[in-house]
């Protein structure tokens, strides 16, 4: 059996009480997760003699290509050292959610190279927030660019959000497929080419997963303007940055991007346009009482 390597990460420095408390969590952690898993959810066989609930050490050590004495060791809560390859694999064998993964990874005092980037659910509270800051633009994304609220000021922005198709929001999609969003877009090839640097930067870390495969597919065969991008190979990080968009409401509106992520990584954020001037603040005003009376309607004549 092939043996996953161990290397060491850098850690901080910590007082050998607080070291010693984490060891022994982490080893009545791991222990919990492998006694609730039945053999069958991995594929194994139970077998006559069973008498372990849930998975024994060896089938742990399997699953995650280890070796059994030294991930016994780490049930012992030994002094050991543990690479995030190996606290990756473990997470993986023991089918934590997202929540556990974390957990594992803070017990052994290593930082996840790729941290759960699922967005939260979209809570009453945060909707609540994107409407407060009206008149504001703001949306929910997740980091795949999936647009998962809004606020009304946002939705009237680059075209009537609320006439696409859930499936269809997503700010990759719109930006290479979406005629009246490409429209409202001053500087639409740069930012296609930013868009596109951006995404291919994120998705490193998501390359086998379906939705981001399935994402990708699709703007490859609906774009040709994504395609060349794509094909250029470049890379760009995240950075606040000022946009300027033409609203065919209120008309030019130049604003200052800015997200506010929700998680330690580049996962889920929240994205808010603050205007760059006095004349873009007034139009954004403009926009949200639009929004608002397409909300309540025509009003009954007074008598």
């Amino acid at each position: 059996m092939t043996t996953m390597a161990r290397e060491t990460t850098p850690r901080t420095p910590e007082a050998p009480r607080d070291a010693d408390v984490r060891r022994h969590e982490l080893a009545a952690f791991l222990r919990s997760r492998r006694e609730r898993i039945a053999p069958e959810q991995v594929g194994l066989p139970r077998g006559r003699r069973r008498r372990t609930p849930g998975l024994r050490r060896e089938e742990v050590a399997q699953l995650s290509a280890v070796g059994v004495t030294w991930y016994t060791w780490l049930e012992q809560a030994r002094d050991i050292q543990v690479s995030v390859q190996v606290l990756d694999a473990l997470a993986r064998a023991l089918l934590l959610d997202p929540s556990e993964r974390a957990h594992l990874f803070r017990l052994a005092g290593a930082a996840d190279p790729t941290p759960a980037t699922t967005c939260p659910s979209v809570t009453p509270a945060m909707r609540t927030l994107l409407e407060q800051v009206e008149p504001f633009p703001a949306c929910l994304q997740n980091s795949r660019y999936d647009i998962l609220a809004h606020n009304r000021t946002y939705g009237l922005l680059l075209c009537d959000l609320d006439a696409v198709p859930p499936e269809d929001r997503n700010c990759m999609l719109l930006s290479y497929t979406h005629a009246e969003w490409q429209s409202s877009i001053v500087h639409l090839e740069e930012t296609q080419r930013l868009m596109a640097a951006r995404f291919r930067a994120t998705m490193a870390g998501h390359l086998t997963e379906p939705a981001w495969k399935m994402l990708l597919d699709r703007l490859h065969a609906e774009s040709p303007a994504f395609r060349t991008a794509w094909d250029r190979h470049e890379v760009v990080s995240h950075r606040t940055k000022r946009k300027e968009f033409r609203n065919r409401h209120v008309g030019r509106v130049t604003v200052d991007h800015t997200d506010l992520w929700l998680t330690p990584g580049t996962g889920p954020r929240i994205v808010t346009y603050v205007p760059a001037d006095e004349e873009s603040r007034e139009r954004l005003d403009m926009l949200q009482a639009m929004a608002l009376g397409r909300e309540t309607g025509p009003q009954p004549l007074s008598r």
